[in-house]
Parts: C-alpha cells; sequence; structure tokens
C-alpha cells in the first residue's frame, strides 16, 4: 500500500494542512469544530457508511494533530475541547502514548486466518489436506475443501501447495506491519496497540487502509513558538530529498521553510557524519575485546525494540548520539536560545525527542507529511521560490546523506573504520524492518554474528520508508543515491566539523 496515493493519504494531509492554517491565522480557535465539515461536506460520505462517522473520524484526527489525546466515545464534547491549552503550551511535550487507534474508525479486521476460497474445484489429488500438519482440512459432500480454524495454526502449508491458489492467508494489514506483534484486539474485534511491546515505528498507521490510526503531532506547537518570536531552528534528517517534489532544491526547501517562519534550516547529515566516526570508534574499541557485536543506533525504534525483547544485548547497541541529537547539540552550541525542530521521516523520532534525557537538545519533532502541510497552509509554489545558491547544503559527506537508504549506516561506519584500520575487517548484517531486525539478533544470540556491526532498521528499505514520508520508496531512493554522489565529500572522515564531535558529547 505504501508509494501509492490514496483517500486515506489524503485525510491525514487534509488535517495537517487544516491544522497549520489554523494555527498560522488565530483568533478564536474554537473554528476547528467547522473542519470535520469542510473536510467532509454535504450529506453524504464517499467512504464510510455515514457522513456523521466520517465527520467524527476527522475530529479525533484533528485533536491527534493539536497534540490531545482522543475523547472517550461515551464522552459528548467538541474537538475544540482543550485547544486553548494546547495553544498556550510552551515547554509541554505531547503525552504519551504516541501512536494511537480511533476505535469507532476500525473495520475490526479479522486476525490471521487461512482461509478456501470459492475458487476451489474440489480435485482428487487435494495436496492441501494432505500437507496440512493437524488434520485441519476437511472435504464437503462436493470434495471441495474447508478448514478447521480451531485446529489450523496458520503455517500456510496448504497456501504453498493449492494448484489452483484457491486458498489465501490473510491478516490485518496493520498487524502484518507491525514488528513487534504489538497489534492485538479489544472485546469487539477491534485493534488495540500493547503499549508495552509498540516502539512507535509507525508501520500500523500508514497501513490501516480505513484511516483508524494515527500518532500525535506538535504543528500547533511549532508555530505557536514562531508566533511568539521565538527562534526555531529546523534540523532536517537527510531522507528529505525528493519528498516535496523531485525537483525542489535544498536551496527552495530553506527559502519555503523561512516562509513557514524557521529561523534557519541545518542539514541532520552532518550529524551523521560525526555519529559515523563515533560508532567507527566504538567499533574499533569493542569488537570483540568487550562484547561479540555492535548494534547501530541512530534508529530509535531498532534500538528500543532490542533493549525490549533481547535485554542482554542492550550495551552491545552503540552508545553514539544519534544523528538528531548530534546536530542539535551543535545547533545549540551557537544558539543556546533556541529551539529546535527535527524534521524527518520517522514518528519514532518523537518518542526519542519525549526521553527526558534529549528534552532539552530536541524541542520538537515533524514528519515530512506535516511540514508539507505548513507548506499548504502558506499556499506555498516551490516552482515560484528562488534558488540562492547560498542556502545549498555543502557541508555534510555523501557518508552522511547516505543514512536515509537502508544499509547506509553500516556502508559508513565500514568506511570509516578502514579510514582508520585499514588492515581491518568488518563484517556486516542489515535487518530492514523489525521482524529482520529481530531474526538478525536470533542468529547473534546463537552465536552467529560475533565480530559484526548490525544495522538495524524499523522502516523497510530504511528511512526513506518512514511512516512520515511523502514520495515512493523507490524513487526517495535514487534521488537520495543521486545527491550522496553530488557531495564534495564521500568519507565521514573528511567531514570538516569532525573536530566538533567531543563538543556535541559534552
Amino acid at each position: 500500500m505504501r508509494g501509492i496515493h490514496s483517500a486515506v493519504d489524503d485525510i491525514r494531509r487534509n488535517v495537517f494542512t487544516e491544522v497549520a492554517r489554523l494555527a498560522y491565522e488565530g483568533g478564536d480557535y474554537s473554528r476547528i469544530d467547522l473542519i470535520p465539515y469542510k473536510i467532509v461536506p454535504g450529506e453524504e460520505s464517499q467512504y464510510r457508511s455515514n457522513v456523521f462517522l466520517a465527520r467524527a473520524i476527522v475530529q479525533e484526527r484533528l485533536r491527534l494533530a493539536c497534540g490531545l489525546p482522543l475523547q472517550p466515545v461515551n464522552v459528548r464534547a467538541p474537538a475544540s475541547a482543550g485547544i486553548e491549552e494546547a495553544a498556550a503550551a510552551n515547554d509541554k511535550f505531547f503525552e504519551e502514548p504516541l501512536v494511537n487507534v480511533i476505535t469507532f474508525a476500525c473495520n475490526a479486521c479479522p486476525p490471521k486466518q487461512v482461509r478456501v476460497t470459492d475458487s476451489c474445484q474440489g480435485c482428487m489429488s487435494h495436496p492441501c489436506q494432505v500437507v496440512c500438519p493437524k488434520d485441519a482440512i476437511y472435504l464437503d459432500a462436493q470434495k471441495h475443501s474447508h478448514i478447521d480454524q480451531s485446529k489450523c495454526i496458520k503455517c500456510g502449508k496448504c497456501v504453498n501447495q493449492c494448484p489452483y491458489h484457491a486458498i489465501t492467508k490473510i491478516e490485518r494489514p496493520c498487524a502484518a506491519a507491525c514488528g513487534m506483534d504489538a497489534i492485538e484486539s479489544d472485546e469487539k474485534g477491534r485493534a488495540k496497540i500493547n503499549y508495552d511491546k509498540c516502539v512507535s515505528c509507525g508501520m500500523c498507521l500508514v497501513n490501516c487502509p480505513f484511516a483508524a490510526i494515527a500518532d500525535k503531532s506538535q504543528i500547533f506547537q511549532i508555530i505557536h513558538a514562531m508566533k511568539r518570536h521565538d527562534e526555531v531552528i529546523a534540523c532536517v534528517a537527510p531522507a528529505f530529498v525528493s519528498q516535496f517534489g523531485k525537483d525542489v532544491s535544498p536551496a527552495q526547501l530553506k527559502a519555503a521553510m523561512r516562509l513557514c517562519g524557521f529561523a534557519d534550516v541545518v542539514e541532520v547529515a552532518i550529524g551523521a557524519d560525526l555519529c559515523t566516526i563515533e560508532e567507527a570508534e566504538d567499533f574499533l574499541e569493542n569488537v570483540p575485546k568487550n562484547q561479540p557485536f555492535m548494534g547501530t543506533s541512530c534508529c530509535p525504534a531498532w534500538s528500543v525494540m532490542a533493549k525490549k525483547l533481547f535485554p542482554e544485548f542492550k550495551d552491545y547497541i552503540s552508545m553514539a548520539l544519534t544523528p538528531m541529537v548530534i546536530t542539535a547539540r551543535l545547533v545549540k552550541k551557537r544558539h543556546p536560545d533556541a529551539r529546535i525542530c527535527f524534521i524527518g521521516p520517522c514518528a519514532a523520532k518523537k518518542l526519542e525527542a519525549n526521553r527526558k534525557a534529549i528534552r532539552s537538545d530536541v524541542d520538537y519533532v515533524l514528519t515530512f507529511e506535516e511540514l508539507q502541510g505548513m507548506f499548504d497552509a502558506k499556499n506555498i509554489d516551490f516552482s515560484q521560490l528562488p534558488e540562492d545558491p547560498a542556502d545549498d547544503f555543502t557541508v555534510a559527506t555523501g557518508a552522511g546523506r547516505g543514512f536515509a537508504v537502508g544499509g547506509g549506516v553500516a556502508a559508513a561506519v565500514v568506511e570509516a573504520v578502514k579510514h582508520i584500520d585499514p588492515d581491518r575487517e568488518v563484517l556486516i548484517d542489515y535487518g530492514d524492518g523489525l521482524r529482520e531486525c529481530r531474526k538478525m539478533l536470533m542468529l547473534a544470540k546463537a552465536g552467529k554474528r560475533d565480530g559484526y556491526l548490525l544495522e538495524g532498521m524499523a522502516c523497510p528499505g530504511g528511512c526513506i520508508a518512514g511512516a512520515g514520508t511523502i514520495t515512493p520508496v523507490k524513487d526517495a531512493s535514487a534521488a537520495v543515491q543521486q545527491y550522496r554522489d553530488a557531495a564534495a565529500a564521500q568519507s565521514a572522515m573528511d567531514s570538516p566539523l569532525k573536530e566538533r564531535l567531543k563538543e556535541a558529547q559534552e
């Protein structure tokens, strides 16, 4: 479903745009109660059973986009309940949970099942029945196959053996996308998130076809900080390339963000360069002397997953500061009174910034999709924006820019290791999505990844496939590759800022 523009995308982006417009215009914020009628006009809903349900769902998405909590179904309250407090919030970050299920929007999709479809031909061989390890398949009077769900273990052997492809395995899309198995069911069969398992990767919210899952946003708070004349400096993740149009240059992006109210824009790839150097030094110092392997640190969802499911490995995940935090600290050193807004592809970065140890460095987090809402609220036309060469990002190396794609982090670290110790051999493995990350750590647990550098990415494809991205992964990957190759230097060891690493670590 990712990469295909749908009605769900339209709802999300309309909500972000309207919340941004509301914040920019100011005045009586009770106007938010009218926005559901703007987004879902008329008397009929195109996608829901009725227009009232459609508007109620939009109302809750509007609240989440303002950083407000969902309202209980049995409480009658307007969308504007609590909005004045949200507008006035200065240092208040959103309250967890970050990712929320709007229960009355959920379709209560069936859990994982193997089903026989009408395409069954009642063949003589019945290979489905032969391969079933639990005798769960039986025949009716017409010799058509059926599955006893009480016996079925969902192994899928029958699916693979049917010559007519008449047997299919179905699974709730949000659950299939969740690498932590955190999606469960409530008493009505609706999706429910087990927050003890959830790592806020956001894969469920972009894979739900019913727009029933959404995360909280800080659009409202960021715009109000700008309106208070706070100096808000944006730190933009390397995955930004092509997200706002394939022909949009870094200089145009900077110009657009100034129109939105940002005081300045910094490329987080500079922090990725320094993170690369720190992880390379950590690897050389600790593997295998102090630990059998080392995992990269930049993806917060992967890092939290590893520590939740494999607590014995918690010290083997690099303690290097993530590119977001390094960049924020470098900016704060020069602008101590500034507010830092990280802008990237990732829902989990909101979780990372919410940690007490990082709150002083990163004040706000926006996704690319949320930033697009701000651009739309300001009616920004990129084709009409100037391209001042002074606004180009020129400091980061190709290694730092490559963090945006799967495998890019490990490649950068290995290159830096080779630069420091040319004779050192570094074995690498890459987990593409949390399920693959779990398999990778199981191999490590079995002693099959000793001496390795392990790169984990919660989103299949890397950061360019994050929950807050706009551009299809394939197109984004090609754009990042081109942008990486265009860098003046390719090795993180050639970063002109490498002497500032100790400054960021202080």
